[in-house]
């Protein structure tokens, strides 16, 4: 059974007012699913399903860490994330989405929340993302640094040729 499969929620067939899921993801999932910013990590996936008259509310609780390239030196990075999201859920004619309400065609009747998890873990993913001091791939570090130093002597010999950028600087003091 395909991995993605697990995370189908037939909401016609929910008898309780309130059901608890619970769903461990791993590579296996961001291999299915394919998505641009994550393709590693291991997940848990908790969810609370509230049955109430006309439409269903699901609380999302999703802890773990997924693997992605550190922006300093290009290395995978493990990068810790925990969310919690709310989603409401209503049966109509065809399937729709508005911020945080789904509209699910009533004669199915099933959500697929697998890119549902995917969108609420990339949206904790920080912008930003790179390795504690120290723990960068030793090798682009240092050729960083050389490429640095490189294009900052450049510059100030560029400014040292053009007599006029003096003058100006002068008339700033």
């Amino acid at each position: 059974m395909n991995s993605l499969e697990l995370l189908k929620i037939d909401l016609k067939g929910l008898t309780d007012e309130e059901t608890s899921l619970a769903f461990d993801l791993d590579d296996t999932y961001f291999e299915a699913l394919d998505g641009a910013d994550v393709k590693r990590g291991s997940l848990h996936v908790s969810v609370s399903i509230r049955k109430a008259t006309g439409f269903f509310e699901l609380q999302f609780h999703t802890v773990g860490t997924v693997v992605v390239p550190c922006d300093r030196c290009l290395d995978d990075m493990d990068q810790p994330v925990e969310t919690s999201n709310r989603l409401v859920v209503k049966f109509g004619s065809e399937y729709s989405e508005e911020d945080d309400i789904i509209v699910v065609p009533e004669d199915e009747g099933i959500l697929d929340t697998s890119w549902i998890i995917y969108e609420f873990v990339a949206l904790v993913i920080p912008i930003r993302h790179v390795h504690a001091p120290g723990k960068c791939n030793p090798a682009m570090t240092k050729a960083l640094e050389e490429l640095s130093a490189d294009r900052s002597s450049d510059e100030e010999s560029s400014q040292a040729v053009d007599p006029r950028w003096e003058k100006l600087k002068n008339l700033k003091m």
